[in-house]
């Protein structure tokens, strides 16, 4: 196998990627990790593919580039470099018009962790589009592609400028959002069709009152056993897994 040199100025390239102005400029985003990789091959268009000699040999059906272990380890953003970086292009989201499935909708959701678990869990439950308010993380951002293991390229994230102003614009579609003081979540009669948008909120602040008065149905994820509660709240990702889960149940059977 031919080992490839990289130029200092394609070390810099591929290292901008951690940041979104450097995947905005370039249009691109980086993917690590065998499984990864292998899940995005078919999803998106593959611009570069860069791999150590050994990762090269287990996988002789990826045509890559081979670089040195130093090298890659060199250019890779995670702690534990598994032999394999690819890089593909973003594309394009397109515009968001309503279907027959749940959307979700993304006040301010900054945690790029958070961001790809919801993404995961919109296509298990066969959820393609989200809307991402003024806040929320890129979802191209390295630890959210790393997170979501391909579902990204089944699940549209659209960014929307003014988040309430679009769910207004979305009615009479139910628009559910979860708080604190909504109602219980198990107990109540709730409006899915058409199919409804589902609002998580930020991590710290919940959602904020604009996007709040945009919603027409308040829900809570009631604590068991009843009135038991000994944290404030639950993490947005696994709130939206519960919520989501309950909603799909209801509608689907």
């Amino acid at each position: 196998m031919t080992v490839c040199a990289l130029s200092q100025n394609k070390r810099k390239e591929i290292r901008s990627l951690a940041s979104a102005k450097g995947r905005n400029q370039l249009g691109v985003f980086i993917a690590e990790g065998t499984r990864c990789v292998i899940e995005c091959l078919p999803l998106f268009s593959l611009r570069e593919l860069y791999a150590t000699a050994a990762w090269a040999e287990a996988h002789p059906e990826i045509q890559a580039s081979i670089i040195e272990k130093s090298e890659l380890e060199r250019l890779s953003l995670q702690q534990s470099p598994q032999g394999v970086i690819a890089i593909f292009e973003i594309p394009e989201a397109g515009e968001y018009r309503p279907g027959e499935s749940m959307t979700i909708a993304l006040d301010a959701v900054q945690d790029p962790g958070n961001l790809g678990t919801i993404i995961r869990l919109a296509d298990w439950f066969g959820i393609t589009d989200i809307l991402a308010g003024p806040g929320t993380a890129d979802p191209f951002a390295p630890k959210v592609v790393q997170a979501t293991m391909g579902a990204l390229g089944r699940v549209r994230v659209h960014r929307v400028p003014e988040l309430a102003a679009e769910l207004r614009r979305l009615a009479p579609r139910p628009v559910i959002g979860t708080f604190l003081d909504g109602a219980n979540l198990y107990q109540t009669e709730i409006a899915l069709s058409p199919a409804p948008v589902i609002v998580m909120g930020n991590e710290g602040n919940g959602i904020s009152p604009d996007v709040a008065a945009a919603c027409s149905c308040r829900l809570k994820i009631p604590s068991f056993p009843p009135g038991r509660q000994t944290v404030e709240s639950l993490n947005v990702a696994m709130a939206s897994g519960i919520i989501i889960s309950e909603l799909s149940r209801r509608i689907y059977g």
